[in-house]
């Protein structure tokens, strides 16, 4: 038993004849395998495998668009599919349909360093543009954590450990070629760096899950790699004493490059996975980019305003191989944590408020999970706001399923009478649907289903997300 997932449409099997169709525009690019199309119908989200009835891996816009016109004849799903790593059963096959692989359309197109911007296919992944670009003395900073497709990461708007210095990828997409819901390619935008001309489709696309349009090529913006970085890890006495620490360090404008919170349960889990001996205690790790006199006067900063806040254990990771190390233990943090109850599912809740109410929604936070049976660690990226809980729950139990999705929902919901959001990075997909209502309202919310009835008449692509039409 996993989490219970919504009313389901009447999947219909795909028609022979458009089977026959994509043999022709896919060959053996099609795949119809069990194994395959399971792959493709299960995420890191509390639902159960929802596999497609086909899967087809594209090699270039002109095939998706195709791909799109021959589904939009016979009426057939379309979701998205970069490496799978979504929370929020963002490519689950609700309603059947082909799961559309864009992992092998992963050329870099064009690099213009003059210009500090890369064109990239949707398949390249994060990792693999920072390799590809680091001879030019440049990066590309958005780090979710997984080694994300630049493609999903646009379409869920992802943000992750850098956005307190470099924003998300709501920021630093450009441009972008999309496949709309009736086969046509769109480009959204030109490469320069501002522009009034007409609607903003770029923002547009950018966090639509796949609902829109299908995202093949992106414009992204590149940032000159810094003369000197330096890590540190610091231990607090209560999660708020470090939360505090981070809002101070915020409103006194010191420009951090990341500022990441573990709670004393995380650091467990981490230091279980990873052997790294941390203290267990609330711990905030900290980045600092710039010249070398910048990196040690913010460094300076920060440490004195953490001891104000009875911070101890101070330590610092300047060379690479150090920081590479706590970093990579930060990444996995969320498999840490599922080695604390051995055989659960993690309902993997995320929230983002103003910075000013941070500390009183996590403090909150902790308050409402120590009270229940559940193991729910706490870790984001509080630079920006925003932190996740990992509420862990058997699932063959469904009084633990009934219980996390009880915190998740007072989570959201505490959230949301700060004046902040019901999801800062993971996206709505099907686990978030109703928040949405609650944060935006009635109106707000027909007019997003208007737009997708307009760039998707069919309700072909990826439906069953974000909004109902």
């Amino acid at each position: 038993m996993n989490a219970p997932l919504p009313n389901q449409a009447i999947r219909k099997p795909i028609a022979a004849a458009m089977l026959e169709s994509l043999k022709a525009l896919f060959g053996d690019r099609l795949s119809l395998a069990e194994a395959v199309r399971d792959q493709h119908g299960r995420d890191e989200s509390p639902y159960p495998p929802l596999p497609p009835d086909a899967v087809v891996f594209a090699h270039s816009t002109d095939e998706v668009a195709a791909l799109v016109r021959l589904a939009v004849a016979h009426r057939v799903p379309l979701i998205p599919y970069g490496v799978g790593t979504s929370l929020e059963g963002h490519l689950l096959a609700l309603e059947g349909g082909i799961s559309v692989d864009l992992s092998q359309m992963n050329q870099v197109i064009a690099v213009n360093p003059e210009d500090l911007t890369v064109t990239v296919q949707a398949g390249v992944t994060r990792k693999q543009l920072n390799t590809e670009i680091r001879d030019t003395g440049l990066f590309f900073p958005i780090d979710p954590g997984a080694d994300a497709t630049i493609g999903g990461m646009a379409a869920t708007r992802a943000s992750g450990t850098n956005a307190v210095r470099y924003g998300t990828m709501r920021e630093n997409v450009l441009a972008l070629t999309v496949v709309t819901g009736e086969g046509k390619v769109v480009r959204t935008a030109r490469r320069a760096r501002k522009s009034s001309a007409g609607y903003d489709l770029t923002r547009l696309f950018v966090g639509s899950e796949g609902t829109l349009g299908i995202i093949t090529e992106i414009t992204l913006k590149l940032y000159p790699q810094p003369e000197a970085i330096s890590a540190a890890t610091c231990s607090f006495p209560t999660v708020e004493a470090a939360v505090r620490t981070t809002i101070e360090t915020i409103q006194l404008g010191v420009p951090i490059a990341r500022c990441e919170l573990l709670d004393a349960l995380t650091v467990k889990a981490v230091n279980a996975r990873n052997g790294l001996g941390l203290p267990e205690m609330p711990m905030l790790l900290f980045e600092f980019h710039g010249s070398a006199a910048g990196v040690a006067e913010q460094a300076e900063t920060v440490q004195a305003i953490a001891r104000e806040h009875g911070a101890a254990a101070f330590e610092w990771a300047s060379k690479p191989e150090d920081r590479s190390r706590l970093w990579e233990a930060r990444h996995n943090a969320y498999f840490a944590c599922l080695q604390l109850k051995p055989g659960c599912r993690s309902f993997t809740t995320d929230v983002c408020v103003p910075i000013s109410r941070l500390a009183e929604c996590i403090t909150e936070t902790i308050s409402d999970t120590a009270r229940s049976p559940l193991p729910a660690p706490i870790l984001g990226h509080v630079g920006d706001g925003n932190f996740h809980c990992a509420i862990l729950a058997d699932p063959t139990r469904p009084d633990e399923l009934e219980e996390a999705e009880r915190l998740n929902g007072r989570i959201v919901a505490r959230a949301l009478a700060m004046d902040g959001t019901c999801t800062g990075e993971h996206g709505v997909g099907m686990h978030k649907m109703d928040f949405l209502r609650d944060e935006h309202g009635d109106d707000a919310l027909e007019l997003m289903a208007r737009i997708k009835r307009s760039f998707d008449p069919q309700n072909i692509l990826n439906p069953g997300k974000i909004v109902r039409v």
